[in-house]
């Protein structure tokens, strides 16, 4: 039996084990078997064939967003329209067959849009150069999941499925658990709180199916047996997800109404050009990027160069990015700007910035 014929069998033993108290073991055991065998899927085959084209898109600007979704949903349309390149739109299915990157440029940043081929069902196992699409994905600071409109929520349900299958977690946290394994010594187990989903056993149980028999372990929240699995195999991808609806021009203003209010989402059209400008902002506080102007010493400040940083960067951070040796020669820094009590106020390395800061570094 294959890989594939297993973890469907065990897909479907899942579906058909009732959940109650006398079963949680049982399920938990086969969720682990299921990430395991999963796992053993997404490793590149020893027989390495000719690369993909068009899949091993440098990193390039300030932020990296990939677009994904099904065939047909405007995808190609929407990166002609949001950068200067130009990817091949039309009404049949898999025109790109690619990836394609485009460069947005908002508010002096240049953020790298990947236009990715469709994706279909199955794509996790490989389906439709799905497994090299998701491979990209992972790589993204923000993920666009683009979504057809007219279509309900049947295609947002498939695509969370296929990226949750090969450990994408979309708008989720980290779990808060302490694992780790050691050479000698059992099973430490402990939690800071009341668990209501993973007892002790379970947890043994899961351990023992990775081999697993010496190990600390410390739940630090109520987390669920998957959320467990996730850390005991440590390759998860934790990142925000945008789902945009596409095509509202062609459904009701009752339905338009209903997607905008869901969590995380924006509707669009793409064919009327409607709300790009409300999607640009939105995308902009998912990718928690802010701008530092810098001054020279009796001069005016630069506004015309900008330095991108992420949210919570320090003047550490903006030193560096200058150059390299700044951070050592650093003295003191006058920071104009909502991060200070007062404006200029003499700060040190460790204060954080905030979003349309103006900085001057005073060297030793």
């Amino acid at each position: 039996m294959g890989i594939l014929e297993k973890i469907a069998e065990i897909e479907r033993e899942i579906s058909r084990t009732q959940k109650n108290k006398a079963t949680e073991y049982h399920l938990g055991l086969l969720k682990a078997k299921l990430a395991k065998y999963r796992a053993q899927l997404l490793e590149p085959s020893k027989s390495a064939g000719a690369k993909g084209e068009g899949f091993d898109v440098m990193k390039s600007g300030d932020a990296r967003v990939a677009l994904i979704g099904f065939p047909s949903v405007g995808k190609s349309t929407f990166l002609s329209l949001m950068t200067s390149t130009a990817s091949e739109a039309a009404s049949y299915e898999f025109t790109t067959l690619t990836c394609i990157p485009g460069v947005i440029e908002y508010k002096g940043a240049n953020i790298q849009l990947l236009d990715l081929p469709g994706i279909i069902e199955g794509a996790a196992q490989g389906k439709g150069r799905g497994r090299q699409v998701i491979a990209v994905a992972r790589t993204a600071d923000v993920v666009i999941m683009m979504l057809d409109a007219t279509k309900g929520d049947v295609q947002r349900a498939l695509l969370e499925k296929e990226l949750e299958s090969v450990g994408i977690r979309l708008n989720r946290t980290k779990p808060n658990i302490y694992f780790k394994p050691k050479k000698g010594g059992g099973l430490s187990y402990n939690s800071t709180v009341p668990l209501t989903h993973c007892s002790e056993k379970l947890v043994q149980l899961i351990l023992h199916e990775y081999k697993i028999f010496n190990a600390e372990v410390l739940f630090r929240e109520d987390s669920t047996p998957d959320e467990f699995i996730d850390v005991i195999v440590g390759n998860r991808v934790y990142m925000p997800c945008l789902y945009v609806y596409n095509k509202v021009d062609q459904i009701s203003i009752e339905e338009v109404d209903r997607l905008a209010r869901r969590p995380h989402s924006v509707v669009i059209s793409c064919g009327m050009k409607l709300n790009l400008d409300y999607l640009l902002e939105t995308l902009w506080e998912y990718l928690a990027l802010i701008c530092i102007y810098t001054k020279k010493r009796g001069e005016r400040p630069d506004f015309s160069d900008a330095i991108i940083m992420r949210r919570g960067a320090s003047v550490e951070h903006v030193c560096h990015r200058i150059h390299r040796t700044l951070a050592s020669q650093f003295k003191y820094a006058l920071v104009w700007g909502t991060s200070t009590k007062y404006s200029p106020q003499r700060v040190g390395l460790t204060h954080i910035m905030e979003h349309e800061d103006v900085i001057q570094i005073v060297k030793k």
